[in-house]
């Protein structure tokens, strides 16, 4: 049965965001708000919480997970970035946006795409994953919480603990987030490329 946090969207509880961290480093699988609905997370080394989660949404191994970060500090770390790129990401984060790039040997492989060596990251425009980030000193592994055959995020915490209780150790409730997903950019081709439209922008990243 997971435990059930409702922390302040503006002034999170720092008591509740360092519970919830020692919850994600000692294995948990977690749901909390983003800037574009509600995400899992667990810990980016943790290979059974990762495989926690890609039963709940019945993930293959093509499935690109996403470092959350809490800036661009981290990226450097995990993603190959030129500084045409760093300039473009400086610019849209935090943001809803999620940028495709290629991958350091930090990144654990099992996170890759297989063929491509790509890793989603994204610094979402939220204070309490910037104030979980903070916390954990690193990123969080994620992934949006889309359930099997359903397109849209899931949005209420409520619904979430009502279906999910038993596959999770944590649910933030952050309030209303947002039903929309990210904006894809793929950055790992000539250009960017928009590979999917969604609640960030799309127009500065279109020939």
């Amino acid at each position: 049965m997971s435990q059930f946090f409702q922390i302040h969207p503006e002034n999170p509880q720092k008591r509740l965001i360092k519970q919830a961290v020692d919850i994600i480093r000692n294995g948990g699988v977690i749901v909390y708000p983003t800037d574009s609905g509600y995400a899992l997370g667990c810990h980016l080394g943790d290979k059974q919480a990762t495989d926690r989660i890609k039963r709940i949404r019945k993930l293959d191994d093509k499935h690109n997970f996403t470092l959350v970060c809490r800036d661009l500090s981290d990226i450097g770390v995990y993603a190959k970035v030129d500084n045409t790129q760093y300039r473009l990401l400086k610019t849209f984060t935090p943001g809803a946006y999620t940028f495709i790039l290629h991958a350091t040997s930090e990144v654990p492989r099992r996170l890759l795409h297989p063929k491509r060596r790509t890793i989603g990251v994204r610094v979402p425009d939220n204070v309490i994953v910037s104030e979980l980030l903070g916390e954990l000193g690193e990123p969080i592994m994620s992934s949006t919480l889309i359930l099997p055959d359903e397109t849209e995020p899931m949005t209420d915490p409520y619904e979430i603990r009502d279906l999910l209780e038993r596959d999770l150790d944590l649910i933030i409730d952050g309030g209303f987030c947002g039903i929309e997903a990210t904006t894809v950019v793929n950055f790992t081709g000539d250009a960017p490329e928009v590979t999917r439209v969604g609640k960030g922008d799309p127009a500065p990243f279109q020939a």
